[in-house]
């Protein structure tokens, strides 16, 4: 070799070494910020209170809405779970059949009777979905709508595939009653029993809580707001004042905006609570890469407000957070550098540390931890593919519609 080939080799290196040197300590920086400064999200430590309580419920009313579009499979374990809550005070839950095609209504008008709870239960049936309305969202307005013949002090919007724990209810009531909060939700756990739940479910909560830290969502000081949309009890007086569901009509992620419609919807901010749930879970399956990669895909680039700049910027700065690391570690084996190695895994071992306590959530094992880098990776590419789809026309899709906007 020659010496000019050996000095652009050398020059080579030191350029790739300085790149590598500034991205890791770019990548470390951030990494601090998010543990030290931004909320505590990766405790996991907002959950609700599952001890007995001591506030009388037998004067409270509450209505639970459940839209629901072909679950007739689901319901004998949904619906019963939310017939059979141990409430004391007065239950009426109203199951929309959202133009179902598998017979979901008379299921579940079936499973009430046999329960013999027909006297806590109806089904009404969705109307035609009108333009500017997703469909979820217009069979909860019909469903508060028809609601509002009860006059209930509160509505329990929740999913049909949700399995609902017995004291579920009474907890919500407890905590927005003594907490005083006019919105109440719960992040449901998951269904992680596959392969690929195990390996991208519990990821989906992380970063969830990241962008929306549970903690400064219920810091009534903080200007953070979000809501789970499979669990979210509020306040019926609190609804009419926001304008009611139509204020989120064309709303993707309706159950955030509802959460940030509440809490600001005065001048000084009105107190909501976000949590997680380690009893009352979603019984959704997600057994695929597919199935999984659809739930992101069809929601991501709304996330980002259909905006090429975010998408970049998303991309760029998941690759340092996650995909530094790991790479990094490669390149120092490669070039033999020790520095650049223990620096790599000092970094994967911040982010599997934060990742930790969600995985202990899900009760699995501990070294999925460190598949961190590789499941953003996978997100990544499902964000550009929710990006690609929604310029196609075709983000959005759910349950046979496709939402364009």
């Amino acid at each position: 070799m020659g010496i000019a080939h050996l000095r652009c080799l050398l020059f080579y290196i030191l350029i790739m070494n300085n790149f590598i040197y500034f991205s890791l300590g770019i990548s470390l920086l951030i990494w601090l910020f998010l543990l030290i400064f931004w909320g505590n999200f990766w405790l996991c430590n907002q959950k609700i209170n599952s001890t007995k309580n001591d506030i009388c419920q037998d004067n409270i009313s509450v209505c639970v809405i459940i839209p629901a579009r072909n679950e007739a499979e689901l319901l004998p374990i949904s619906l019963k779970s939310i017939l059979e809550q141990e409430f004391a005070g007065k239950l009426r839950v109203i199951l929309v059949d959202d133009q179902s095609t598998d017979n979901t209504g008379n299921i579940a008008r079936n499973l009430a009777q046999n329960l013999g709870l027909n006297d806590r239960f109806e089904v009404i049936n969705s109307q035609e979905l009108p333009s500017g309305w997703t469909g979820k969202l217009w069979a909860l307005n019909q469903g508060i709508n028809y609601a509002s013949n009860y006059n209930p002090d509160y509505i329990l919007l929740t999913d049909a595939d949700i399995k609902h724990h017995k004291t579920n209810l009474q907890e919500l009531i407890y905590k927005a009653k003594n907490k005083q909060l006019e919105l109440v939700s719960l992040m449901v756990l998951l269904r992680c029993e596959s392969f690929w739940e195990r390996f991208l479910i519990p990821a989906f909560v992380f970063f969830f809580q990241k962008l929306y830290p549970f903690p400064w969502v219920n810091n009534v000081n903080k200007k953070m707001a979000a809501a789970a949309g499979g669990c979210i009890l509020i306040k019926t007086e609190t609804l009419q004042k926001i304008g009611g569901i139509e204020v989120l009509k064309d709303a993707l992620i309706d159950d955030c905006t509802l959460g940030q419609k509440v809490k600001f919807h005065t001048e000084k901010n009105t107190p909501i609570w976000l949590g997680l749930s380690e009893k009352t879970c979603s019984l959704r399956e997600y057994n695929s890469l597919d199935t999984i990669w659809d739930m992101v895909a069809r929601t991501a680039f709304t996330q980002l407000n259909y905006s090429p700049v975010l998408l970049v910027g998303t991309l760029i700065g998941m690759s340092l957070i996650y995909l530094a690391a790991p790479v990094s570690l490669i390149l120092g084996f490669w070039l033999q550098n020790y520095i650049i190695i223990r620096l790599s895994l000092a970094i994967w071992l911040l982010m599997s540390l934060s990742y930790f306590p969600t995985i202990k959530l899900y009760k699995i094992s501990p070294f999925w931890s460190f598949s961190l880098p590789l499941i953003a990776l996978l997100y990544n590419l499902m964000t550009i593919d929710s990006a690609l789809r929604h310029y196609q026309g075709k983000g959005g899709y759910w349950k046979g519609r496709v939402y364009s906007n």
